[in-house]
């Protein structure tokens, strides 16, 4: 179960660096304007609208792929069980002294008188 969570972590963060990088690489609505009008964008790989559908659809695909990985791993985080040390907060947890050589000097009284 453990190697699956791990496989499942790896999965997410490529999906997720896959979504930001498609993110960032589609153009703007306001950028097909100018092709509209002739500006020269229509000689590109994907025509002057067809990376629209492409990259559209690729964005869409990775981000279900996201939300459904993050769905998957939250469940497997919530029905793990471990120890967690701020369990049960109301036990205060009381520091022992150790047992040293050193002697402990006894406590004076105040004095009028000063040093």
């Amino acid at each position: 179960m453990a190697f699956f969570y791990e496989i499942l972590i790896v999965v997410y963060l490529i999906v997720a660096l896959m979504l930001i990088g498609m993110v960032l690489i589609q153009q703007g609505k306001g950028a097909d304007m100018g092709a509209s009008f002739g500006g020269g964008g229509s000689n590109t790989v994907f025509g002057s609208t067809g990376s629209g559908n492409f990259m559209t659809r690729t964005t869409a695909i990775l981000a279900t792929l996201f939300f459904i990985i993050s769905l998957i791993l939250g469940n497997q985080t919530a029905d793990k069980e471990g120890t967690n040390e701020f369990e049960n907060l109301e036990v205060p947890v009381i520091e022992q002294p150790a047992d040293s050589d050193i002697p402990v000097a006894e406590k004076q009284e105040p004095s009028d008188i000063p040093n």
